[in-house]
Parts: structure tokens; C-alpha cells; sequence
């Protein structure tokens, strides 16, 4: 496996469609992003980060497992089971998941859930801030952008594809450096319809 793949899995919405069913469900998509942030979990610590039972949590966990989203990591103590994400980011293709109406709910679902992260994560940052568990050095580089350039849908795809090429360079050269934090890094690029174009899309109310 490369290292492409160890740390993204494209889900296929034909060879993946039980897979993609099993990652509807919200506690499961809470569970494997907890477990990417946070790294390996027992069932009982998910339990109680997520206020669910132990049960609840080792069920959801052995579903994913079945998936391959996650499995199992090295025990502490060897009593305990733990469990890790297989990959970094789930991904897929935006064209083939509009085909059905399950699989746009699917996408539309994932995107509000990677909102509802940035919200999160955002609470979390000013706190450690405020606490002193980031450095100083962290309050210049951070922050949040609301940019919106004018680009063909060719230009928004070479975007994307030169983010990931810098990303995966900053990752490497970082790796081991005693001073990396983990960030968060959320991305959007959605295109909007001029407003005049909206309006005349609307349907004749008049009667």
C-alpha cells in the first residue's frame, strides 16, 4: 500500500455501497473522526467522550471494523481492545455520488458534519489558547478565510489538486519536528449561482 493510500480511502459508490450505508450513520462519523484526531480509543474512553454507552460505541466500532475504517491497535496492557483509524481522510467522487438520491444525502449529510467540526474545533482552540496549552507562536499563523476569487470549474480542481500536493510536502518535512501541533485544515470551495440567475430559476408564484 502506498502512502497515498495508507492515508486516503476513496470510497467507489457501486463496489463501496455497503460501506458507504455503514458511514451514515452519525455516531459512526463521530466515532472515526474521534479516533483520527485523537488517535487509538478504547470502546469505553469513545463511550465517554461521546456520552454513549460502552456497548453502543464497541457495536458502532465493530461495524466500521467490518468496513475497514478501523481496527485494532496495540494493547496497553493487553486486556484492553483499542482501536484506530485505518485512514486519514475518506474521500470520493462528486459526480458519481449524485447519481442517487441517497448518495447526494450521503455527501450533504458529511459536509454539515465537517461544519459542525469547524465549530468545534474552533471552541477548542480558543480555549487552549486561553489555558496556555498552544504557545504564543500559534496566534499569528492561525485563523479562519472566507476568500471568494472568480475561477473556472479547471482552475477550482487545480486548486484543490495543488493544496494536497503542498499539504502532504509541509506533512513530511514536519514529521518528527517536536514543535508540529495537529490543526485542523478545512477546505470549501463552492461554487454560487449569481443571484439574478437564482431569482429566475424560482417558479412562477403569481396566479
Amino acid at each position: 500500500m502506498t502512502g497515498e493510500e495508507q492515508h486516503k480511502r476513496v470510497l467507489d459508490p457501486e463496489q463501496d455501497a455497503a460501506a458507504l450505508k455503514a458511514l451514515t450513520h452519525p455516531l459512526r462519523i463521530r466515532l472515526l473522526g474521534l479516533l483520527r484526531q485523537d488517535g487509538p480509543a478504547t470502546a469505553s474512553e469513545l463511550a465517554e467522550a461521546t456520552g454513549e454507552s460502552s456497548a453502543s460505541t464497541s457495536y458502532h466500532l465493530r461495524v466500521l471494523a467490518k468496513y475497514a475504517f478501523v481496527a485494532e491497535a496495540p494493547a496497553r496492557d493487553g486486556r484492553e481492545r483499542r482501536w484506530r483509524a485505518i485512514h486519514a481522510v475518506t474521500s470520493w467522487s462528486n459526480e458519481a455520488m449524485a447519481d442517487a438520491p441517497e448518495r447526494k444525502a450521503f455527501v450533504a449529510t458529511s459536509r454539515r458534519r465537517q461544519i459542525e467540526h469547524l465549530d468545534a474545533s474552533l471552541t477548542r482552540h480558543e480555549e487552549d489558547l486561553a489555558a496556555g496549552r498552544l504557545g504564543r507562536e500559534w496566534l499569528e499563523p492561525s485563523g479562519i478565510n472566507d476568500l471568494m476569487p472568480r475561477l473556472t470549474p479547471e482552475s477550482l480542481g487545480e486548486l484543490w489538486q495543488a493544496l494536497d500536493r503542498k499539504l502532504a510536502e509541509l506533512t513530511e518535512r514536519d514529521e518528527g519536528d517536536p514543535r508540529a501541533e495537529q490543526v485542523v485544515l478545512l477546505t470549501a470551495g463552492l461554487p454560487l449561482a449569481p443571484r439574478d440567475r437564482r431569482a429566475a430559476a424560482q417558479p412562477d408564484d403569481a396566479s
